[in-house]
């Protein structure tokens, strides 16, 4: 049988994905000056970074 897919970690890494991949080809997000563009995606990525680390951290304290 297999594993149910982890919808949130799926997410997470996409998120991570486009947050990398936007910032190797734009010089204002090397410098940590998010362009338009690349503000939104690195918000979406921080946002489920955050949801994803803070349901770890509960699953551990059970």
């Amino acid at each position: 049988m297999s594993r149910p897919t982890d919808d949130l970690y799926v997410r997470y890494m996409k998120a991570y994905s486009a947050s990398t991949e936007h910032s190797s080809d734009c010089a204002a997000c090397q410098a940590g000056r998010e362009c338009p563009v690349g503000a939104p995606i690195h918000e979406r990525f921080a946002r489920l970074q955050d949801a994803y680390t803070t349901r770890q951290s509960k699953q551990q304290r059970r």
